[in-house]
């Protein structure tokens, strides 16, 4: 069984979700969108880049793409899909997840680290962590902040959907520890289910011990 990682023309972190995945010891491939979701496909990552130049908006051309069909359907039968910035935003454009990533507060794409606070350690791709940890991630982003209205925010904090709000190094969420003016800080929610997430940081990118810190690997750990 391995971990697809669907390419679409743009992807561009597909190649490092390979290498921190593989670190792991998960298995996991590069599956080109056209050629669909291989049948025996263990879990799905949809990455980040630029899908289609990101024209129209982020992720939404690729969000119409046929294999998204098979994506949910896999999802819906309880298959592990974590879609990561570029991917976060299809994953939205796709109605994986509620919500959508828009241009950021600065009007600026930023990479730069940033500091998250686990809201939800009971999940596959939490369990890693205790509910309140800090943990820091990279975040690569121009169309970052994530808006949802002020209803189904209130039903995602109610069902527990957050995974991750921006904080300061000391677990402060405020608006000066939030890089993109994302809605009450929110950096990563669930689906209707928790076997599906999607998140603007990169984990792969904080994976490899040789290149940095490796708090992603936690999240990752959501495909054993």
């Amino acid at each position: 069984m391995t971990v697809a990682i669907i390419r679409f023309g743009g992807s561009n972190c597909d190649r490092d979700a390979l290498r921190a995945l593989e670190h792991l010891g998960i298995d996991a491939e590069i599956v080109w969108h056209d050629d669909g979701l291989p049948a025996d496909s263990s879990g799905i990552v949809i990455p980040g880049g630029f899908s289609y130049g990101d024209y129209l908006r982020a992720g939404a051309m690729a969000a119409r793409a046929p294999i998204m069909d098979e994506i949910r359907a896999a999802a819906e039968e309880g298959t592990p899909v974590l879609g990561v910035c570029n991917g976060a935003q299809i994953g939205s454009e796709g109605g994986l997840t509620p919500g959508a990533f828009t241009t950021n507060r600065s009007a600026r794409f930023q990479c730069e680290p940033v500091y998250l606070r686990v809201e939800n350690a009971e999940t596959p791709w939490t369990e890693a962590f205790e509910e309140g940890e800090v943990i820091e991630v990279p975040i690569a982003h121009g169309e970052g902040r994530f808006e949802v209205p002020d209803d189904h925010l209130e039903t995602l904090n109610d069902e527990n959907r957050v995974l991750f709000r921006y904080c300061d190094a000391d677990g402060n969420v405020t608006d000066e520890a939030n890089p993109n003016g994302s809605k009450e800080n929110v950096a990563g929610v669930l689906g209707a289910d928790d076997n599906v997430a999607v998140l603007m940081p990169h984990p792969e990118r904080a994976s490899l011990p040789d290149i940095g810190p490796t708090d992603g690997q936690g999240v990752l750990l959501g495909f054993q």
